[in-house]
């Protein structure tokens, strides 16, 4: 029976998850604010296997929660909830960590399927899910994405290395300069479209698209920023990035072995 801590203001919402999520199967715990939600997860060290997050909270906002665990390094899975469902709150929570986003209102058999989805993951140390299969593109062939596995640098089933650094898909984990770091759900697809595509020139708005499942119109710069932090844990001067390199109007090309 997986344990899920629903963390939701409203009350006849909260109530209403509670009810059908145990007639799922589930044993379910609520809390009203994130100062609780905080309060069990870190002080009380309490586990749960699965977390639904919404956006909308008095005091600490659903953003601030999901950051604050991933900093106190808990890494269970997180369903943010988000009340306007804009492509800038998608991004923002899953910068903050989150796993995956439902916009409200939202059909329960969704929230479910969402959830369920999220605790085959098993607390974020199975295979992260398969990209979807690219169909947005620009018309030259160097930028077209590919989703042939991988199999280049290939040091086991789902590990990638190059450089003296390893990523670890299964694992979500990133090691290099001797450190080892915990990359978010949205982090290691990010990184795993990019590998998969090496040497290409990606675009934007196809990642946004194939990675994300955002449409075409959302604003582009949020990848910068997801490039950004990428940047700080692979390039020994991410001022001067030799393996993710931007392609300026088009987007990012990834380098395994830079000249």
């Amino acid at each position: 029976m997986s344990r899920v801590l629903v963390v939701e203001d409203e009350a006849h919402l909260a109530d209403g998850l509670r009810f059908n999520l145990e007639a799922e199967g589930h044993a379910v715990e609520v809390a009203g604010d994130g100062e609780a939600a905080l309060d069990r997860l870190v002080e009380k060290e309490e586990r749960f296997d699965a977390i639904v997050l919404d956006v909308m909270l008095p005091g600490k906002s659903g953003f601030d929660v999901a950051a604050s665990l991933r900093e106190k390094k808990i890494y269970v899975p997180i369903l943010m909830l988000t009340a306007r469902g804009r492509p800038e709150d998608v991004l923002q929570g899953f910068a903050s960590g989150a796993d995956d986003y439902l916009p409200k209102p939202f059909e329960l058999a969704i929230l479910i399927a969402r959830l369920e989805s999220l605790l085959r993951r098993s607390a974020w140390m199975k295979p992260a899910a398969s990209l979807a299969s690219p169909n947005v593109g620009a018309s030259p062939s160097d930028i077209a994405p590919s989703t042939e596995p991988l199999t280049a640098h290939q040091a086991g089933a789902d590990v990638f290395t190059f450089t003296g650094k390893s990523i670890d898909f299964s694992e979500l984990e990133l090691r290099t300069f001797g450190n080892t770091i915990h990359l978010t759900v949205m982090e290691a697809e990010l990184l795993r479209y990019l590998v998969r595509n090496e040497g290409r020139v990606v675009a934007r708005k196809s990642i946004l698209e194939d990675v994300w499942g955002l449409h075409e119109d959302t604003d582009t710069r949020a990848i910068d920023n997801f490039v950004v932090r990428l940047r700080r844990y692979i390039e020994e001067d991410p001022s001067q990035p030799k393996h993710l390199q931007t392609v300026r109007g088009v987007g990012y090309r990834f380098v395994s072995e830079p000249e």
